[in-house]
């Protein structure tokens, strides 16, 4: 039977289903942060890239989908997120790619898949753009390419869930742990302004992408992941139904059976023992 957390009950009391224990784990000091990262398993690689606010712990039911499919999954808390710190320098989405490249070349890494959820993919869409000699594949869930791309929050008790538990999380994990409202602001304030793609920028991207929307998302207009789709040559178009822009957590299944098959789907890529190295 498929599990279901539609209200985000359960995610809201116990969080995402644990992570493995880590093949490798660590943190990058890049540009005035410090990274954390951990790999887990062999094979192909993908590197998943959590939603605002949230961390990697987010992707609890990814992660055992993927290491059964055969792959290495990689895993980022973005700078200031989680496990992972920031200095006073603004958030930019492109400032968060490059500590991704930068986790990259520490696990000799040159080329992976990239799995982005939200801010996550944001910051898969300027890999997409800027480094796309690092990117086999693109899976964008729930992306924007400016803001004019967002709804108008409406409150409502999954958001309320949602925010709660990324507050305690945060609480938790971070190196600065009384500072989540000033972490709030900082990351909204990229939000509002970010990212500032256009049609022609899209135009240029040359690797396999999948553009993955949900139903009933909270904060993308649907209209706006139609664009994206139809803006990058040979993307392909899924739209979740039943779901909101917390797909990866209220119906999981749904959700790995897409990503799984958007990856089987990639084009073939050596893999190499290198992925696991320090």
């Amino acid at each position: 039977m498929e599990f279901r957390d539609d209200d985000l009950a359960a995610f809201a009391d116990r969080g995402a289903m644990p992570l493995p224990a880590a093949t490798v784990e660590g943190h990058v000091e890049h540009d005035g942060a410090r990274i954390w990262y951990a790999t887990y398993g062999q094979g192909k690689p993908v590197i998943l890239l959590h939603g605002g606010l949230g961390h990697s712990g987010n992707w609890g039911f990814q992660v055992p989908a993927l290491l059964q499919a055969g792959h290495c999954v990689i895993l980022i808390d973005s700078r200031g997120h989680g496990r992972s710190t920031r200095d006073s320098k603004p958030y930019t989405y492109e400032l968060m790619a490059s500590d991704v490249l930068a986790v990259m070349d520490r696990l000799n890494v040159r080329k992976a898949a990239f799995a982005g959820w939200s801010d996550g993919a944001c910051i898969a869409l300027v890999l997409a753009s800027k480094a796309q000699e690092r990117a086999t594949g693109v899976f964008f869930f729930a992306c924007n390419m400016d803001p004019t791309g967002t709804r108008e929050i409406e409150p409502s008790p999954v958001l309320d869930r949602c925010f709660g538990r990324h507050s305690s999380d945060y609480k938790v994990l971070s190196a600065t742990p009384d500072d989540f409202g000033a972490f709030v602001d900082a990351v909204s304030a990229m939000q509002r302004t970010e990212p500032n793609y256009t049609a022609e920028d899209l135009g240029k991207i040359r690797v396999p992408v999948l553009i993955v929307q949900s139903e009933n998302d909270e904060f993308i207009k649907h209209e706006h992941a139609d664009y994206l789709a139809h803006s990058i040559p040979g993307a392909a178009f899924i739209l979740l139904g039943g779901v909101s822009h917390f797909a990866p957590l209220q119906r999981p299944d749904s959700f790995n059976a897409a990503l799984t098959a958007f990856l089987a789907a990639l084009d073939d890529e050596p893999e190499a023992d290198e992925h696991q190295r320090q």
